[in-house]
């Protein structure tokens, strides 16, 4: 089991080396390209998230990628203002709620998301993608 750890400043321009760093793990670990745009975007909205919610500017957030035989772990912690996960409604497909887009595009993407929140403390997000054992052609 390989553990990658990046430490990010809450700054839009470095979501694309969250992007770059996955897509990297992703295709060493055997992904398709489908599954390695699939990571790609889940990392984007989580990243998003943590940008939008952190505090302040003059912070970090961490990502951690935990490779492991046949799925790829991958965690967003960001020390922002915190949520409670469950109050989160499904967004309305025809546009008539703004918020919870993100986290519904990253559950329906992965294979199984974790959200641990704390008011005030930050939130972590864990996101599992399970490595196929069927090759697409």
């Amino acid at each position: 089991m390989d553990s990658i750890k990046l430490t990010l400043p809450t700054k839009p321009e470095y979501v694309s080396l969250a992007r770059l760093t996955i897509a990297s793990v992703a295709n060493n670990m055997g992904f398709s390209i489908g599954d390695v745009e699939d990571l790609k975007v889940a990392v984007s909205e989580a990243c998003t998230n943590a940008l939008n919610h952190s505090k302040n500017t003059d912070t970090t957030y961490d990502l951690t990628y935990v490779v492991e035989n046949n799925k790829l772990v991958f965690t967003v912690t960001d020390r922002g203002i915190g949520f409670e996960p469950e109050t989160v409604a499904k967004p309305d497909l025809n546009g008539q709620q703004l918020g919870g887009f993100g986290l519904f595009i990253i559950k329906s993407l992965m294979d199984r998301v974790e959200i641990v929140s704390e008011r005030g403390s930050g939130t972590s997000i864990t996101m599992i993608k399970n490595l196929s054992t069927t090759h697409e052609i």
